[in-house]
């Protein structure tokens, strides 16, 4: 009996390499230990790597075993496109990284949102154009944040960056007012930001900001974007609001009771993409997310702590486009497939 195992092709194992390295930010040794090779090895192949122009200031190169896993996942949420990273934690496509405590899983989210940052990175050069206007609805979170982070310098005066949400009331790099200053200062573009807290005191407070005539032109813009990018947060502990005291042990526990998995410009919702009852969504700033319908929305997913609300978000039908790390979407991918085959 053959082996139905696809072989690496030297190329794969290039662009494993690089992005084990460079973006992963693992030492060669640790490249070397994952890719199952010698560290003598992995010199060779970053060098080559180089050589072949792969490695440039982004890798500029798909992962070819990924491809099904894409159109896998395209198919099944309906989605205009799917690009994924290397899985890079894991030795294949077709065996997946273990699946690590709650606790642990967190541990993959810097490399995974490095990575999902620099596909993104690609797609936004891919639609910045220099001579037409381009407006990009952001949304915040730390994968938006690592893109501005790793975005080259380059001339793109016609690009205008808006926030579709509140700020951060404290200087963190996810802060939106951070974020869409330094995509603007990266491009020599426009930023524009919602002048206003994430989370609003009352209903009627939130009332008054959103009625605010700043707040009405930076949202008036926002809605004419082009494209949004979105991420997802978790809803537990492990959460980027709760971690930095923005949402109670209370209100987690609140949410949690009524069914919430995950939030999304402002809105927490449950594993059906459901928005769920809660005060905290009647408090948020943020733009309606029915004008996203009328829009492309390609959500970003970095890390495997963030599937499950992802998973989510998918159903409702409103994302457009997916840009996704390797280890997530393998296992998204696995799922999917088992589900077909009525094993779920």
């Amino acid at each position: 009996m053959q082996n139905s195992e696809p072989i690496a092709t030297e190329s794969d194992q290039l662009v494993r390499a690089a992005w084990l390295y460079y973006i992963g930010g693992n030492t060669q040794e640790q490249t070397a230990e994952i890719l199952g090779v010698s560290r003598v090895k992995v010199a060779r192949l970053l060098a080559e790597a180089r050589e072949a122009g792969i490695v440039k200031i982004s890798i500029e190169h798909r992962f070819g075993p990924m491809a099904e896993v894409e159109e896998t996942i395209r198919r099944h949420y309906g989605l205009d496109f799917c690009r994924t990273t290397p899985p890079l934690l894991s030795d294949s496509v077709e065996h997946p990284a273990k699946m690590l405590p709650p606790a642990k899983l967190a541990d993959e989210g810097p490399v995974a949102r490095r990575a999902v940052a620099m596909v993104a990175v690609e797609l936004l050069r891919e639609r910045m154009q220099v001579d037409e206007e381009c407006v990009i609805g952001v949304g915040w979170g730390r994968t938006t944040a690592e893109i501005a982070r790793s975005l080259p310098a380059m001339r793109r005066p016609q690009a205008k960056f808006v926030s579709v949400m509140g700020s951060l009331t404290r200087n963190l790099a996810a802060n939106l007012f951070e974020v869409v200053h330094h995509l603007a200062a990266k491009t020599g573009g426009e930023g524009h930001f919602l002048p206003v807290p994430f989370i609003a005191n009352t209903v009627a407070d939130r009332q008054i900001l959103m009625s605010q005539r700043i707040v009405q032109e930076t949202l008036a813009l926002a809605e004419k974007a082009n494209f949004y990018l979105i991420s997802v947060g978790e809803c537990d502990e492990r959460a980027f609001l709760f971690e930095n005291r923005y949402l109670s042990a209370q209100e987690l526990n609140e949410l949690r009771k009524a069914g919430a998995v995950g939030d999304t410009m402002g809105k927490f919702f449950n594993a059906e993409g459901e928005v769920v009852s809660s005060d905290l969504n009647d408090r948020t700033l943020a733009i309606d997310l029915e004008a996203l319908r009328k829009h492309e929305v390609i959500l970003l997913c970095g890390g495997r702590s963030k599937l499950r609300p992802a998973q989510g978000i998918l159903k409702t039908g409103f994302v457009n486009g997916l840009l996704i790390d390797g280890d997530s979407a393998s296992q998204l991918f696995h799922e999917i497939t088992a589900e077909l085959r009525g094993e779920k």
